[in-house]
């Protein structure tokens, strides 16, 4: 066989020909469709799920691919969206917005995307629910399935709302806001336990008069970007955050939690009244992505309250009058930002371009702790001053990291560069903890008494030598 072989090729033309024809053969075979029932065919997913959608607003788009692995073209009969036009869900089917296709052609080791988003229906339920689908593809006598499913929730929805009296929100349903919402000077609104705000991303949240907040322990007022869904649910930035301006007065938040915004509580110009602009009572802020608290030339009370990773957490400007007792300050590098800038920022000034403009400061800091992760930061509390103004800021039984003390300042019985040693810091899976487990922490015990006698969860704080930050070591 291998003398014939050999003999064989050696004519030049039919070894040609040979070639030639292998390579139609090959070429033929891939332009033919495979037909056998046993054709492998995959999709990348096999369900597609959203996570909360509010009725009557669309969601995000998602995607999967369709893939034919065969060395032969593929003929899909019909890729179909099972509940069709009644479905809550809308699909795309390799470039086609339909809810069903017919004789679809995948090449050879080739594939096709189907984008699905979802919308969801006004209903009479206050709880969130589920609404499901599946798309169907069948090929060569063959059915496959991808799942759908979205969690939806009614929602009381407001655009470019303006509030001009005395208004109170209750907590059956959230509250979805998107253009603004504007409370007006001499207007109020009262916040219930439990009540969830939800902003679009051009959306500020601006109180020109008065904003209460009553939450509760194991019932917060939270206020949140409106994209739920798993790429978005985390990311700083989601939405403007809560402007309190020079008209502003009397604001209490209690047991508030607002966390993702771009700035997230913003308070401007000095208090119209002997009353600080804004109370923070235990409240956390959180993964704001340009300040946690901004204040500029304003007056803030805070106390057993939690500022973490944010662009800057708190950032105290143009002078004003301030009192943080018993909070927690910290920031750590995660997939959404490095920790840059210190966690503290104070100072009596500001610039107007041209000009420095100086004003007037008082500043206290009791049972604080400011702290942030190691190699970008060396101060994370700085102190500025400018000019001849009446300056004062004073630290007491705090904890915090720094290189070099605050300058410009008093600084009584704190502690310097010792961890506080934190439940739980884990950045990789953005698992944070900020209670204090260890009783050998240096927090524990080293505070000073204060008029406020519970901390972040509700704990009684200990008489005599209560522990520094806003949580108390249990």
């Amino acid at each position: 066989m291998k003398h014939i072989e050999s003999k064989f090729c050696k004519v030049p033309g039919l070894c040609l020909a040979l070639i030639m024809l292998c390579l139609l053969f090959s070429a033929c075979k891939k332009d033919s469709f495979i037909t056998s029932q046993n054709a492998a065919l995959t999709t990348s997913v096999d369900s597609v799920k959203f996570d909360t959608i509010f009725t009557s607003t669309g969601s995000v788009t998602q995607s999967f691919k369709i893939n034919n692995p065969n060395n032969q073209k593929l003929l899909l009969n019909k890729v179909k969206l099972i509940e069709g036009d009644t479905s809550s869900f809308k699909i795309n089917i390799n470039g086609q917005p339909a809810t069903e296709a017919t004789n679809i052609e995948i090449a050879a080791n080739d594939s096709i995307y189907v984008f699905v988003t979802v919308k969801i229906n006004p209903n009479a339920t206050n709880q969130p629910f589920v609404v499901k689908d599946s798309i169907l593809i069948m090929y060569n006598g063959n059915n496959h399935f991808v799942k759908l499913q979205a969690y939806g929730q009614n929602a009381i929805f407001f655009n470019n709302q303006i509030i001009t009296g005395n208004t109170t929100w209750g907590n059956k349903l959230p509250y979805v806001i998107s253009g603004s919402l504007h409370i007006v000077a001499g207007a109020s609104l009262t916040i219930s336990a439990g009540c969830k705000i939800y902003s679009h991303a051009d959306a500020p949240f601006i109180v020109n008069g008065t904003l209460v907040i009553n939450g509760e322990k194991q019932a917060p007022v939270v206020f949140n970007g409106d994209r739920l869904d798993d790429n978005y649910k985390d990311l700083p930035a989601s939405w403007p955050g809560i402007y309190f301006t020079g008209t502003s007065k009397n604001n209490v938040l209690t047991y508030a939690v607002v966390k993702n915004a771009y700035q997230a509580v913003v308070a401007e110009k000095p208090s119209v009244n002997t009353n600080p602009k804004l109370l923070l009572h235990q409240c956390i802020i959180d993964n704001a992505y340009d300040a946690g608290l901004l204040c500029v030339n304003s007056s803030v009370a805070a106390d057993n309250s939690l500022i973490t990773n944010c662009g800057t957490n708190i950032s105290l400007t143009y002078g004003g009058n301030y009192s943080l007792t018993n909070c927690t300050v910290a920031a750590y590098s995660n997939i959404y930002g490095s920790h840059k800038k210190p966690v503290l920022v104070v100072n009596n000034y500001v610039s107007d371009g041209t000009n420095l403009l100086i004003a007037s400061l008082g500043a206290t800091f009791t049972n604080c702790i400011f702290w942030g992760d190691d190699g970008l930061v060396d101060n994370q509390v700085t102190v500025d001053k400018q000019g001849a103004n009446p300056f004062s800021v004073a630290f007491s039984n705090c904890l915090y990291k720094a290189k070099d003390d605050p300058l410009n300042s008093t600084i009584t019985d704190c502690i310097k560069n010792i961890d506080p040693l934190f439940t739980t810091i884990d950045v990789t899976k953005r698992l944070y903890d900020f209670r204090i487990s260890d009783k050998q922490s240096a927090t524990v015990n080293s505070g000073i008494n204060t008029n406020f006698t519970t901390d972040l969860d509700g704990n009684n704080r200990k008489v005599g030598t209560t522990d520094i930050g806003c949580y108390e070591q249990q």
